[in-house]
């Protein structure tokens, strides 16, 4: 039987146009995925977009529009954005989808009738573009938000209460007995430090304003945004029925997110499902940031890193291999556009595109195009094999780990050796001899098995490439095991990744309007 497998990236907030920055959860979800389904998963892969509050009322107002008119169109743009960048998902949700509203109605509902809400006033502070409620200690003594150090609101209104406190020791022991939770580490000490300093119960309605889910026992209120985002995780499966996708896939393998949003999932998020008698996922993985200039990225930085632009530039595995290979999973990393043309030109045109377009080439000019293998191997030959066996053993560990930067350094580590084996053998030397035709032959073999292993293994992250290579040396397999004998029939391509002119570029790009 297979396994099953659930993966979830957050769901966007549909405030504006979205950077390469946020890209970077979904296309890492994507390649987690795709690698899930060649082994034989059965895959859930959801994302989505979160379109209540009151910062979504807000700019619909400033733009003119009513708030579903507002969303409308700027998730549309989400949606073309995932398809531009070759985002597998098996669903989209959005949180005004009536069965989602109707699904947290019923959340809410059952929190009330377990006496898990309550009915008081809050005072305190708001951060509007973070949706998020702060302490004074909080705060601190400028009175920001932490996460975003913009200006928080003084709020004070009638509000309903979740019992978060309640649940505060319990979710101590299961942080503290489940180790891999919260992953990476540094995340998982920080949220145990926050919990343990004492957790205070969570408002979770506003009055207001009213661009959101209706309380379903008292109408002037509306359900807090978080609770209705966190809420996608299960309702996208079908509850509060809990059949179907729900008994299948639920509790969630993994949900990816920001290191910024770490503590909705791993405090808010598993409270309200202990609250609901419900299983918890078995991962939270917060990656760090894609940083520019050294700070986080904002929309007001301009064209230049947004994906479309970069996908229609460079196409669209160059900007997915950046993101996965220059930021090494949970930490954070560095964007500009000097870096990611220095990787396609060194990584993806010089080590992979020059390793297929010279195998091809020689596989034509000295076999006419087709070559086969199963003659007698010498060590050299026998030392590439062991390289590609490793490479999918150690790569296929480091994506079951979610290491996806150190997968893609493993594999262009054999992309490496693959170029090394090319000067070991001389193949232009032995095509002098007549005597050594089958010796050039099991060469070029070597070299066609090696590409469609390195197609195989890259085929998660650079789907694109992955096929068109596969085209090339006349292959379909993706089985990622060393294949004897058989027969390679080649057919050049255009250059997988023609080399960047890196000045020419840059100047181009600093001229595009902002």
């Amino acid at each position: 039987m297979n396994n099953k497998y659930y993966i979830t990236t957050p769901i966007y907030y549909p405030s504006g146009k979205l950077h390469i920055g946020h890209v970077y959860t979904t296309v890492a979800a994507d390649a987690v995925a795709r690698f899930r389904r060649i082994m034989g998963d059965e895959v859930f892969f959801l994302t989505g977009t979160d379109e209540h509050g009151q910062k979504i009322q807000r700019k619909a107002q400033e733009a003119g529009k009513g708030p579903k008119e507002y969303v409308d169109e700027i998730v549309e743009g989400i949606v073309d954005l995932w398809d531009v960048l070759n985002i597998s998902y098996d669903k989209f949700i959005r949180t005004t989808d009536n069965y989602h509203v109707s699904a947290v109605q019923n959340i809410v509902q059952q929190l009330y009738d377990n006496e898990d809400i309550y009915k008081s006033e809050y005072e305190g502070w708001y951060c509007t573009p973070c949706e998020t409620f702060w302490t004074k200690t909080q705060l601190g003594e400028k009175s920001v938000c932490p996460d975003c150090n913009r200006p928080v609101e003084k709020a004070k209104e009638e509000s309903y209460f979740f019992k978060m406190s309640k649940y505060q020791d319990r979710l101590v022991e299961y942080i503290e007995n489940n180790p891999d939770f919260i992953q990476p580490t540094s995340r998982r000490n920080e949220m145990l430090a926050f919990i343990k300093a004492g957790l205070e119960d969570l408002c979770i309605s506003r009055t207001t304003f009213d661009w959101g889910i209706k309380v379903p026992f008292d109408e002037k209120h509306v359900v807090y945004v978080w609770l209705d985002a966190l809420s996608n995780y299960i309702t996208a499966l079908g509850y509060p029925e809990k059949t179907g996708l729900y008994e299948k896939f639920w509790p969630a393998n993994v949900h990816l997110v920001g290191k910024d949003i770490v503590r909705f999932h791993t405090v808010i998020w598993p409270t309200i499902l202990m609250a609901l008698d419900l299983p918890l996922p078995k991962q939270v993985f917060a990656h760090g940031w894609l940083l520019l200039d050294g700070g986080k990225m904002s929309k007001s930085r301009g064209n230049v890193v947004d994906p479309v632009i970069l996908a229609k530039k460079y196409g669209v595995d160059a900007v997915r291999y950046f993101v996965l290979r220059e930021i090494p999973f949970g930490q954070d990393g560095n964007f500009s556009n000097e870096l990611m043309i220095n990787r396609i030109n060194f990584d993806l045109a010089n080590d992979l595109g020059n390793l297929v377009s010279r195998t091809v080439a020689m596989v034509e000019k000295y076999f006419a195009g087709a070559v086969s293998g199963g003659q007698q191997e010498e060590e050299v030959d026998k030392d590439l094999k062991a390289l590609a066996v490793e490479t999918n053993e150690i790569s296929s560990d480091e994506i079951n780990k979610l290491m996806l930067s150190n997968a893609l350094a493993d594999i262009w580590k054999f992309i490496s050796r693959t170029n090394k084996y090319i000067d070991e053998t001389a193949p232009w030397v032995l095509a002098k001899d007549e005597g050594k035709k089958e010796r050039l032959a099991q060469v070029l073999y070597n070299l066609c098995e090696s590409i469609r292993l390195i197609a195989a293994y890259i085929q998660p992250f650079m789907p694109e490439t992955a096929s068109k290579i596969h085209q090339q040396i006349g292959t379909e397999n993706t089985d990622r095991t060393w294949k004897e004998g058989g027969k390679f029939t080649v057919k050049k391509g255009e250059a997988l990744f023609p080399r960047i002119d890196l000045k020419k570029e840059l100047d181009e790009l600093e001229s595009i309007t902002l």
